[in-house]
This record gives structure tokens, C-alpha cells and sequence, in this order.
């Protein structure tokens, strides 16, 4: 990224708090005019926060729905944004895949073909080694997760179920270029208990407990992920979930990570909606919330009032602002030569310069669409590189936004109105 150092550096502190834990139910707002990199700093802050924190994008325009409520799908995202950390104590089987051994029989319905018994699997560990007799279903499992002999595996005690951590290191010499990922052959016993790590977000939750089944303890709720259903989620089921999510935080099973919700153009948001902000973001389940716009002082939609960037007053009090301001000539040069780096595209210097030139003049988003046009026109008249006349030419054949809309407003007598 090029300039915006004051943005750029709140963003990292942001990024800090983040990490820290200190940020959340709060909210931020980039304000800054079209094509200063709004969007482009709040991914930075997705990329450096990793994926194991949450990041839930979204456009204001998105809330307007004929068949869902402004403020049921605000509270989706909201919920998308926060995620749990479950860490169970699980008794598993784990080690190295020596062997994979199906036993045959005879099918006992009297078809031709033959049905799997049982599978024997040795697994090896750095302090020993077993051979296991298991259920044709386990073999099934085994199946599905593409298991072969050097891989490491673990196998659920209770459930059966069969996760495929990597290829065992030992195997790491066979190729000399290989897309597999390698670890360590585990250690202790093959039978052993192991701490399992789950990331979920509280919207998989609800979502999964739409009509719950079964108990009302968490590892119900957690059995419940993985059956697809679309009901709707009442106010009344979220609270339920979050009195079982708070018990298990305070006994210390799962952990709370809060997220980002990312909303832009938030300016397309109505009255009702900045309401339900409000609320949401004094909840104790509550993310990061980032909002960005690119507007002046304009009406707020859904009423009369006419508010900084279209917010009302008592929400821009709880936000931080971080102001982006229009680029600099520099930096604009510097930007625009990397794109032409990244797309592979020679320009030379005074092209550069009088593009650049251009984007103070228009945008830095028009200057940068300029250089497609500008390359190809260089390849017809049988040129390597983009000089300033190919330049001079696009530029003339495309039109900005101001130069259309002045036309527009010279020539306003000869179109329809």
C-alpha cells in the first residue's frame, strides 16, 4: 500500500487492540472521498488479524430484502463476526497408518459381491504400536478422508470419526517436489487423550439449533452444525444460545473471538437499522464493527435530518473516525507503477508522469483503468512500451465522471430530461 500513513498507522493500533482483546463492541469509520483506499485498508486488517479470526464483509445496500428484515440480516452479520473457540478433551487412537487391512465376507443379503466386515489399521506411534479391529463404518470414514499407509490420522473413541492430520515426515525424502504437507509422527501412546480445537462462529450456531433437537447442553448444540436446515431464527432461540455460550465460557470449555464486521457504504443504511446498531453493539456478544463511507454531510435515509456522512449524531459519537485523505501526485505515480508491475505492463516515465497528472485532475481509479486501454493501443502501433502520446490518445477517447457531466451540463438542450 502507498501513502495514507496517518490511516495506516491507526489501523495498526486498531489491529493491536484487536489482539488484545480491548476492541470489542466498539466500532470504527473510515471516512475519506471515492477511491482512497477505504476497502483496501479495512482487508489489511482481515489479512493481519489471520483466519482464525473472524472477518464478515458486507454493503449497505445488502439489509434492503423483500423476504428478510433490515435488522435481521444486520444481526446475521453480527453474529457471522463472532466466533467460539471450543477446546474438548477427546479419547482418541492416533499415530502413523502402518497398515489398512479390510476383512471381506460373503454379502449375507445373497448378492454376488462381497461386503466389508472389518478393517484392521496399525498405527504407530514414537513410543510404540498397535493394530486395531475396526467397524466397516470407521472404514467408510477412512475412505472418505483419502487415507493411505504413512499418513497420520486420529480416530475418535466415541464417534468414530476419522480426521487426517498430514503425511508422516519419514516419508518427506520420497519426492523431490510433492504437494503434501508433513508432520511429526505423534508421540506418547496410541491410545491416548487429546485436546481437539474447534472454530466456529455464534450465526453456525443458530443457524444449526433453528429447531433444536435433543438436549440443551453445548456439545447438543455442536452436534446439531452439520444438519442443513433454513427456519427462521427467532430472538427468543439467540438468547437460549447465548446463556449456554456464557455458562461454557465461564466454565472455561470454549473462548469468545470476537471478529470484524465490515460494512460498506454504510450510508445506505436507514434510521432503523443505525437503531438496532446502537442496541447490537451494547450487547456483551458484540464484534469489531468498521464502517466506511465515502459521503459528506447528507440526509440520513428514513428520515429528514441531515447528518455527517448520512449517520446519526448519537452513533457517530460511539464510533473512532479515521480520516483518508485524496492522494498526492507521488504517491499516485508510485501507485500506478505497481500496477503496471503486477499486470506485467512496460510504461515509460513521462507516460507514467502524465497519467498520474490525469488521476489529480479525475480519480486515481480512472488513471488506473486508463493503462489496459493505453497498452493495448501501444501493442497495435507495434510498441513494447506505453509512451505519453498513447497516453494523450486515451485519455481523449475516455472520458471521467466531471468531464461527461459537464458535457452534459453544456449540451443539457439536446437530451431528454
Amino acid at each position: 500500500m502507498c501513502g495514507q500513513e496517518g490511516a495506516r498507522e491507526a489501523a495498526g493500533i486498531v489491529v493491536d487492540m484487536i489482539k488484545n482483546k480491548k476492541m470489542a463492541g466498539k466500532a470504527l469509520l473510515f471516512a475519506g472521498p471515492p477511491g482512497t483506499g477505504k476497502t483496501a485498508i479495512a482487508l489489511a486488517i482481515s489479512s493481519e488479524l489471520g483466519t482464525k479470526v473472524p472477518f464478515c464483509p458486507m454493503v449497505g445496500s445488502e439489509v434492503f430484502s423483500s423476504e428478510v428484515k433490515k435488522t435481521e440480516i444486520l444481526m446475521e452479520n453480527f453474529r457471522r463476526a463472532i466466533g467460539l473457540r471450543i477446546k474438548e478433551t477427546k479419547e482418541v487412537w492416533e499415530g502413523e497408518v502402518t497398515e489398512i487391512a479390510p476383512e471381506e465376507v460373503e454379502d449375507p443379503h445373497g448378492s454376488y459381491g462381497k461386503v466389508v466386515n472389518s478393517v484392521v489399521v496399525g498405527l504407530k506411534t514414537t513410543k510404540g504400536q498397535k493394530q486395531l479391529k475396526l467397524d466397516p463404518s470407521i472404514y467408510e470414514n477412512i475412505q472418505k478422508e483419502k487415507v493411505a499407509v504413512g499418513d497420520v490420522i486420529y480416530v475418535e473413541a466415541t464417534s468414530g470419526a476419522v480426521k487426517r492430520v498430514g503425511r508422516s515426515d519419514s516419508y518427506a525424502t520420497e519426492y523431490d517436489l510433492e504437494a503434501e504437507e508433513y508432520v511429526p509422527i505423534p508421540k506418547g501412546d496410541v491410545h491416548k487423550k487429546k485436546e481437539i480445537v474447534q472454530d466456529v462462529t455464534l450465526h453456525d450456531l443458530d443457524v444449526s439449533n433453528a429447531r433444536p433437537q435433543g438436549g440443551h447442553d453445548f456439545l447438543s448444540l455442536m452436534s446439531q452444525i452439520n444438519r442443513p436446515k433454513k427456519t427462521e431464527i427467532t430472538e427468543k432461540l439467540r438468547l437460549e444460545i447465548n446463556k449456554v455460550v456464557n455458562r461454557y465460557i465461564d466454565h472455561g470449555i470454549a473462548e469468545l473471538v470476537p471478529g470484524v464486521l465490515f460494512i460498506d457504504e454504510v450510508h445506505m443504511l436507514d434510521i432503523e437499522c443505525f437503531t438496532y446498531m446502537n442496541r447490537a453493539l451494547e450487547s456483551n456478544l458484540a464484534p469489531i464493527v468498521i464502517l466506511a463511507t465515502n459521503r459528506g454531510v447528507c440526509q440520513i435515509r428514513g428520515t429528514e435530518m441531515r447528518s455527517p456522512h448520512g449517520i446519526p449524531v448519537d452513533l457517530l459519537d460511539r464510533l473512532l473516525i479515521i480520516r483518508l485523505l485524496p492522494y498526492r501526485l507521488d504517491e499516485i505515480v508510485q501507485i500506478l507503477s505497481i500496477r503496471c508491475e503486477t499486470e506485467g505492463i512496460e510504461i515509460e516515465a513521462d507516460a507514467l508522469a502524465h497519467l498520474a497528472t490525469i488521476g489529480t485532475k479525475t480519480s486515481l481509479r480512472f488513471a488506473v483503468q486508463l493503462i489496459t486501454p493505453a497498452f493495448v493501443l501501444s501493442g497495435t502501433l507495434g510498441k513494447l512500451k506505453i509512451s505519453k502520446d498513447e497516453v494523450e490518445e486515451i485519455s481523449e477517447l475516455f472520458l471521467d465522471g466531471k468531464s461527461s457531466a459537464k458535457i452534459l451540463m453544456e449540451q443539457a438542450d439536446k437530451y431528454i430530461t
